[in-house]
């Protein structure tokens, strides 16, 4: 900003006043004069808003060049024309030539079109700002003609948006009446393992439908109005049946609800997750997938067990642990086994004695290592490390309970 002597005081002279405004190009005409870095940043913006795109530059950049070649936007391989802006909505200018940007600006003057200069922001009548999407929302901030501020400044809100710590949930209903759900893996319990996507959609919630192992602590930060539905499941008790907590998905999204599943873990690892998306589907609600951080990986990883090391593991196997399996299964796991290959059972604790038993009479190694991790990424995380032959025995002992992940290889002896 500068200063104007009045009197004996220096005074700041405001910058130009601008009137913000998001504009809907969506099958616009929107003109790009330039080829370079600067005008491919603002091709993308206008593709980015669904914009007709016409570039005019005597040569463009290779990024530019491949989406012409593609359709994705029209090239005139020339110089500046004023017919260029017939039709146009917008004009965009950042050939690196004032002279030139200045002539187009004068012709947009004279058609009463905005025009944005790359080269002189005080010459223009337009100014794009830094701008974060996030699904439906939209942010655009302005600097004070310091590009840099304003790329900080839209960093900060955006961090803040994929982390949830803004206030992204929305006040207005959908005007279909329709939600949606989301099945979110929350990790292994860990606030902190969720994903950022997974995270956003837990800030816009306005029901949670939350898993006995999910990152509870996360509820802590909804909104006090948000609908907390607790579903989870223990060993030998399900309070809430599968087939209610898919109508409770259903009913909520149907009142125009976002309702998101928090699950633990990965919502297709060893989850209800596809029976809930077919129940949405029949429903015709609308339903997004979030994966989560399995416990099959992050258990093992908690305990610094790599499920695979160069030289120990090229490869592991998942396998639920809440049953016995049948014989062709077992003999599989142990050829596995045999070949170096890494196990992990979830869900095992109770029958980890006999599947290990069955894993030896098939051929496993009685000394292969195994490692159970209770509770991993949590306060009562607790490692047990014993062999194939003894773990069934060893896991009494210690009074090993749920939620644990069972790690069997030689990758047990590797971490």
């Amino acid at each position: 900003m500068a200063l104007a002597r009045v009197g004996a005081v220096s005074e700041p002279v405001p910058a130009q006043p601008g009137y913000p405004l998001l504009l809907g190009l969506a099958g616009r005409r929107a003109v790009v004069v330039g080829g370079g870095p600067v005008a491919l940043r603002r091709v993308r913006g206008l593709l980015d808003a669904h914009a007709d795109v016409l570039v005019v530059a005597p040569d463009v950049i290779g990024d530019l060049r491949t989406l012409a070649e593609s359709g994705t936007l029209r090239w005139e391989q020339r110089g500046f024309a004023p017919a260029d802006l017939e039709g146009a909505w917008l004009v965009q200018t950042a050939t690196g030539d004032p002279a030139v940007d200045a002539a187009v600006a004068a012709e947009a003057e004279a058609r009463h079109l905005w025009c944005v200069r790359a080269d002189d922001a005080s010459a223009s009548s337009a100014w794009t700002p830094a701008v974060a999407r996030r699904d439906d929302v939209v942010v655009a901030v302005f600097g004070g003609r310091d590009p840099r501020r304003a790329r900080a400044l839209r960093d900060g809100v955006a961090l803040g948006l994929d982390t949830g710590s803004l206030p992204l949930r929305r006040r207005r209903a959908p005007t279909d009446g329709v939600g949606s759900v989301a099945l979110v893996g929350g990790g292994p319990g860990d606030p902190g393992l969720i994903t950022t996507r997974g995270r956003r959609l837990l800030a816009e919630a306005d029901v949670v439908v939350t898993d006995r192992l999910a990152p509870v602590a996360l509820l802590d930060e909804l909104d006090d109005d948000v609908l907390v539905i607790d579903v989870g499941k223990q060993p030998g008790n399900h309070p809430v049946p599968q087939r209610d907590i898919e109508k409770l998905l259903v009913t909520h999204a149907l009142a125009g609800k976002r309702v998101v599943r928090l699950k633990g873990g990965d919502p297709f690892v060893f989850g209800r997750g596809p029976e809930e998306v077919a129940a949405c589907a029949a429903a015709s609600v609308p339903c997004e997938v979030v994966p989560g951080v399995t416990s099959a990986i992050a258990g093992p990883a908690a305990a610094g067990i790599p499920v695979t090391t160069r030289g120990v593991a090229r490869s592991f196997t998942v396998s639920t642990g809440h049953e016995l399996l049948d014989e062709g299964a077992v003999a599989g796991l142990a050829a596995l086994l045999g070949s170096g290959g890494t196990l992990v059972m979830l869900m095992g604790v109770t029958y980890v004695g006999k599947a290990a038993e069955a894993l030896v009479a098939a051929g496993a190694d009685p000394g292969l290592g195994v490692a159970v991790v209770e509770s991993a990424y949590s306060p009562a995380q607790r490692v047990t490390r014993t062999t194939l032959r003894d773990v069934g025995s060893v896991v009494l002992e210690r009074g090993v309970r749920p939620p644990a992940v069972v790690v069997v290889g030689a990758v047990v002896g590797a971490g």
